[in-house]
Formats: C-alpha cells, sequence, structure tokens
C-alpha cells in the first residue's frame, strides 16, 4: 500500500531540490516560450519583398510600369538599374533573389506586337523562397500593360505583350536535395558538435576527475583546445562521409574549391566547439549543459535559413539569424556546393565566423574555473 506520508515526504525533497538548482527549472521553462514565439512570429513559409536587380536596357513606360506593378504585388524589392556584370554578382552573392532584365527596344517591340521576351534569373538554390514570386508575375502578365497599351492592340488582345523566361539558375530542376542535403552538413554539425562538448567540463566535474585536471599545470586556453581539437578531427569526419553520399547518392554538384569549403567548415566546427565549452564552463551539471545546447540548436535550426525560407521572417528574426553561426554556414555551403562561389563571394560569411569564434571562445576562457567551487 501506498504510504501518503512518505509520499508526501519524497514530494517535499523534490521541490526542495528544484529550488536548489533554478537554472534548470528557468531552462525548461524558457524552451516552450521560445519555440512558441519562433514558429508564431518568425517563421513564414511565403517570403515578401524579396531583392530583386532591375538590369534595364529601356527606361520606357512599359518598364516602368511592370516593375511597378511588380513591386505592388508585395514578393520583388527592386534595386537598380544597375549592370549585367554586377546583376550576376549579387545574385551570386546571395544579395539577390531575382534579377529582371528587360531587354533594348522593348517598348518598340511591343507596340509592333513582336512580343519581346522579359528574363527573370531566379537564385533557385532555395526552391520555397520563389515559387510563390514566380506565380505572381506570370498571374500579372496578360493584364499588366492593358492601360499603357495601343488601342489597336489593346481591342483584341489574344496573348500577352510579352513573354516572360524564367531561368531557374543552379537548381534549374528545382530539386529539394539541392537545397536539403548541403544543410545537414551544417545542421548535423550543429547537433553533435554543441551537445558532444558540451558534456566535456560537467562530465569532467560529475565523474570526480575535474581535481586531477584542475592539479595539473595547465592553462584554461589549453585545457579549452585539448577539449575541442579532437572533435575537430571527428567533424572532418563527418563532413567527408556527408559530402560522398551527397554526390553518389543524390547527385548534390561540386562546382567550387573543395578546399574553400573545408576552410569554412573548420570555422563553422571551432564555432559550435566553442559553444559547447563556454555552456559546459557555464553549467553546474550535465543535464543543465544539454538544456543549454537544446536552447542553442533550436533557433540555429529555425532562424538560419534550413527550413524556412530566411527572408521570409521578419527583421528581428533575421538579426537573430545573422549573429548565428549556422545561418553563414549554409550560405558558404550551398554558395560553394552549387553556385561554384570563391573566396571572394564567401568571405562575406567566413569573417563572422572567425569572429563568433573569437568572441565566444574569450567568453569560455573567462568563465573556465579553475577551482572546484
Amino acid at each position: 500500500m501506498i504510504s501518503w506520508k512518505r509520499f508526501l515526504a519524497m514530494l517535499h525533497k523534490e521541490f526542495l531540490q528544484m529550488r536548489r538548482d533554478p537554472g534548470t527549472i528557468a531552462l525548461t521553462l524558457a524552451m516552450p516560450l521560445v519555440q512558441l514565439f519562433l514558429f508564431g512570429f518568425a517563421i513564414n513559409a511565403d517570403p515578401k519583398f524579396l531583392p530583386t536587380s532591375l538590369v534595364s536596357g529601356d527606361h520606357s513606360a512599359y518598364e516602368r510600369t511592370l516593375t511597378q506593378a511588380l513591386a505592388n504585388s508585395t514578393y520583388f524589392r527592386f534595386h537598380g538599374p544597375i549592370g549585367e556584370e554586377d546583376a550576376a554578382k549579387r545574385l551570386a552573392r546571395g544579395d539577390a533573389q531575382f534579377t529582371l532584365t528587360v531587354p533594348p527596344d522593348f517598348a518598340r517591340q511591343i507596340d509592333r506586337g513582336e512580343r519581346p521576351s522579359v528574363l527573370l534569373e531566379a537564385d533557385a538554390t532555395d526552391p520555397s523562397a520563389i515559387g510563390n514570386a514566380l506565380a505572381a508575375i506570370t498571374a500579372i502578365n496578360p493584364t499588366v500593360l492593358n492601360r499603357d497599351l495601343p488601342d489597336v492592340l489593346r481591342a483584341a488582345p489574344v496573348k500577352p505583350p510579352f513573354d516572360v523566361v524564367v531561368q531557374r539558375k543552379w537548381n534549374p530542376e528545382n530539386l529539394t536535395a539541392y537545397n536539403i542535403v548541403p544543410g545537414l552538413i551544417g545542421t548535423i554539425l550543429t547537433f553533435s558538435m554543441v551537445v558532444v562538448t558540451a558534456l566535456a567540463v560537467t562530465r569532467e566535474r560529475e565523474r570526480g576527475t575535474m581535481e586531477n585536471l584542475l592539479a595539473m599545470p595547465i592553462r584554461p586556453l589549453e585545457v579549452m583546445l585539448g577539449k575541442i581539437v579532437p572533435y575537430i578531427v571527428v567533424g572532418y569526419v563527418q563532413i567527408s562521409l556527408i559530402l560522398v553520399i551527397a554526390a553518389l547518392v543524390f547527385g548534390v554538384p561540386m562546382r567550387g574549391s573543395l578546399l574553400l569549403l573545408l576552410l569554412g567548415l573548420g570555422l563553422f566546427i571551432a564555432a559550435n566547439l566553442s559553444v559547447g565549452f563556454a555552456f559546459s564552463t557555464l553549467a553546474r551539471n550535465q543535464l543543465q549543459a544539454m538544456q543549454m545546447g537544446v536552447f542553442f540548436i533550436l533557433p540555429s535550426i529555425l532562424l538560419s535559413g534550413f527550413l524556412f525560407p530566411f527572408r521570409g521572417m521578419p527583421d528581428w528574426a533575421q538579426w537573430i539569424g545573422e549573429m548565428l553561426p549556422l545561418t553563414h554556414a549554409l550560405r558558404l555551403v550551398r554558395g560553394i556546393l552549387l553556385k561554384g562561389n570563391t573566396l571572394a563571394d564567401a568571405a562575406p560569411h567566413l569573417w563572422p565566423l572567425a569572429l563568433f569564434v573569437f568572441v565566444v571562445g574569450a567568453i569560455a576562457i573567462r568563465n573556465y574555473r579553475e577551482t572546484l567551487d
């Protein structure tokens, strides 16, 4: 039979233990709130105001009507007009989602009924980010110029006055694997590196081996490097396996420099390991370290552009996402594998990773306790 006296005594003991460990309770209560706000406010599968470069060859009223109609659809935000070379660079770096090229004599060909073609180049490395925008330009094409057309063409419209040629660059078949598989490199590394390292120091403390470590003539930086370097090797083994499977099984192309990719992912591995080590210096036990790791991993996956289009999130969520190493790692991997990005294209994502390693590593070293108290 159950003794209510013993049960209440056990219940009292557990509440006392919970009160002595407020950090664990705070993390347990904070995680569902973070998920609620992230899913409720930040996640949006229908991105609007996508940056679009305009390469103008006409400067006519027809062109202005077309660009204004696209802007009014809320899916396009124009930049330019600029040259073709600058537009190609912006598209390759990921600064623009689309490039709209209006040919010379666009207005004259329309007035003659020759149906000129407008080229819309789309960064298709993330197919989910461009689907609705492409549908919008297809929908407005038949009627967008009705008010500007001559009376003869307006009286008997048989076909749209111009064609829209859509070029899905780097992923013409809209294969989801081209987006997901490269992204899994960063996601898997985040899971494994952060969690494993987060348990590094707390495991030593709980097993009682921390006393031997503290008794050794070794500095905090040396402890941190000693904990991190072996897992860097493990991380590169993971990268090798994923790249081989991505190429042989999923057919993901490798258009860029493998050496540049390994350099960037090395910084990304170091960033995650420094986060894990920082958590291990802050946590009192392995449970807290694990909770901190999950607390970091969840926003990284949701706000990095891995599962949902990055540009579909509100500005405050994009600011947070820009501070996460996974965001830059995803752009780096997809850019090198799919677009063949060079060092100049990858530099905007390399220096944030290096800065993150420096800042978080300094925090971890500063919080490393050289006593058991």
